[in-house]
């Protein structure tokens, strides 16, 4: 997965994402274990409901690190 977000063209953060999985440029989104459900649930059924690939498993630091990012991440997508 860390190369794969590291060279891959991304968005990184909840609104990002949001946004590119609307207007339908995410081909897959990661999604941190450890991010609050109260953010995360509007984009988890919009993911549902746009059919793009959820990928868990990771928290928020490791998405972070793996996107070269100083911070967290609680949400990815690949363009």
């Amino acid at each position: 997965m860390t190369v794969t977000l590291k060279n891959a063209k991304r968005v990184i953060g909840i609104k990002q994402v949001t946004k590119a999985v609307k207007n339908d440029l995410a081909k897959c989104v990661y999604v941190a274990d450890d991010a609050d459900d109260r953010v995360l649930s509007p984009l988890k059924e919009l993911c549902m409901t746009k059919n793009v690939e959820m990928i868990f498993g990771n928290t928020m630091a490791e998405l972070g690190k793996s996107c070269n990012i100083e911070v967290g991440a609680a949400a990815v997508a690949l363009l």
